[in-house]
C-alpha cells in the first residue's frame, strides 16, 4: 500500500515489541513519511454547517502593522520539551524537523502549502511537540515567518511549549471578545507568533467552525510564510476533519509502540480527500530508524 500504511505497520510493531511493559520510548523519527498517500477508501466524514453569519473578507494588513498592534511577552520555553534548546539531544533533534521542514518546502514547491494542520488519533501521541519545534525549525532560516496556533481548544497546551501565557487566546478572538491582535503574540523578534488557546469554553467545535476561524487564517495566511494549527485528537472528536477543510495539508502524528495500528488507520481514513501530507512516526528507537540522524528525543508528556 502506501508508505503511510508502512508507518502505521511501523508503529503497531514496536507496540508489539514493547508487549504489557509500556515502555516509554526516548526518540522521534520523521524520516520519510510525507509522500501523500493514496488511502482506498469508501467512507466520508461529514461535514457539520459553519456559522451563518457573514463578516466580510479581512482588509488586508502589513506585516509591520500587525508586530506593532500585537502583543510581545518574554517567553520561557522549557529545554525538556523544545529540542532546540536542549543542549544534550539538540543536534539529532534539530536534525529531525530539519528533515520535516525539507519534505514540507518540496511539497510547497509544486502547490499552495501555507496553512498546516498537525493533528494525532488519538492524545498523548506528540501533536504538540511537533507543532512547536516544527515551527521553530522552519524560523531557524532567513526571512522565514511562521504563525502557530492552538486550535486544540478542549486541551490548549501549545503556550507551554513556548512558555507563553495562556490568555488571551483564540477562544477570546472566536466569543468576540477581542480583536485578532490581542490574541497574536509575538515572542521572537517577529520570526515565530503565537496564538494560544485562551479559556475553556462549552461549545469548542462551534467556535472553530464559525465564519470568524476562516476570517483570522484569511487575514494572518499572507502575512506568514506558514500557519500551523495544532488541532484536537481526530477519533474522540471530529474538530480536526472540518478544520483540514480551511488548511492546505495535515500532518498525522503516530506515536510508536502506543498507538493501536487499527485506530490509526481509520484516522488516516478519516482525512481522505482532505490533502493528508503523511504520517510523522514518533516515538521511535534507535534500533527502528535508519541511523542516529533520524532518531531523536521525545519528552514523556504530550508536548
Amino acid at each position: 500500500m502506501s508508505r503511510i500504511h508502512d508507518a502505521l505497520k511501523k508503529a503497531a510493531e514496536e507496540k508489539t515489541s514493547r508487549g504489557a511493559a509500556g515502555i516509554a520510548s526516548d526518540y522521534f523519527d520523521v524520516e520519510g513519511e510525507l509522500h501523500r498517500p493514496e488511502l482506498m477508501i469508501e467512507a466520508a466524514q461529514a461535514v457539520v454547517q459553519r456559522d451563518a453569519q457573514q463578516l466580510g473578507s479581512p482588509s488586508p494588513v502589513r506585516f509591520e502593522e500587525l508586530l506593532k498592534r500585537c502583543s510581545h511577552p518574554t517567553w520561557s520555553p522549557g529545554t525538556r520539551i523544545n529540542v532546540f534548546n536542549d543542549e544534550e539531544n539538540k543536534k539529532n533533534g534539530a536534525e529531525c524537523f530539519r528533515t520535516l521542514r525539507s519534505r514540507l518546502h518540496q511539497i510547497a514547491g509544486t502547490r499552495t502549502l501555507k496553512r498546516i494542520l498537525v493533528t494525532s488519533s488519538i492524545p498523548a501521541e506528540g501533536k504538540t511537540f511537533v507543532t512547536a519545534n516544527l515551527a521553530q525549525s522552519i524560523t531557524r532560516q532567513p526571512d522565514r515567518r511562521v504563525l502557530a496556533i492552538d486550535a486544540d481548544l478542549r486541551a490548549s497546551r501549545l503556550h507551554l511549549q513556548f512558555g507563553a501565557p495562556a490568555t488571551p487566546g483564540l477562544t477570546e478572538y472566536l466569543k468576540g471578545e477581542t480583536d485578532e491582535y490581542s490574541v497574536i503574540q509575538d515572542g521572537a523578534a517577529g520570526k515565530l507568533c503565537l496564538i494560544p488557546g485562551g479559556c475553556e469554553v462549552a461549545n469548542p467545535s462551534e467556535l472553530l467552525l464559525s465564519e470568524r476561524m476562516k476570517r483570522l487564517l484569511d487575514l494572518v495566511t499572507p502575512l506568514f510564510d506558514f500557519v500551523i494549527l495544532d488541532s484536537p485528537p481526530t477519533v474522540p472528536v471530529h474538530d480536526a476533519s472540518l478544520l483540514a477543510d480551511l488548511c492546505d495539508g495535515t500532518l498525522l502524528v503516530v506515536r510508536a509502540g502506543v498507538t493501536d495500528f487499527e485506530i490509526a488507520s481509520r484516522a488516516a481514513v478519516g482525512f481522505e480527500g482532505k490533502n493528508l501530507l503523511g504520517v510523522v512516526l514518533n516515538g521511535v528507537g534507535p534500533e527502528a530508524t535508519y541511523g542516529k540522524y533520524y532518531t531523536n528525543y521525545y519528552g514523556s508528556s504530550d508536548e
